[in-house]
């Protein structure tokens, strides 16, 4: 998949709940905040009750899953 088309499916889940998995094997769970050519920012929960940034790079993204709970 182009990165064009990552950046297309995220820009669809803005606002929105995902998981997003990449090729290292790491997961991310938050909301859509940002989307680039380069990178998507998720808004993330810490456990300090307070709201973190992520920044995922588009090239890294191996699957995206809508968080359909939340």
């Amino acid at each position: 998949m182009s990165y064009q088309h990552v950046e297309n499916l995220l820009i669809r889940y803005r606002g929105q709940a995902v998981n997003i998995k990449t090729i290292s094997g790491g997961v991310y769970e938050g909301t859509v905040h940002d989307v680039t050519n380069n990178y998507v920012a998720l808004k993330v929960h810490d456990s300090a009750g307070g709201d973190d940034i992520v920044f995922v790079l588009l090239h890294a993204v191996e699957s995206v899953l809508p968080n359909r709970g939340n």
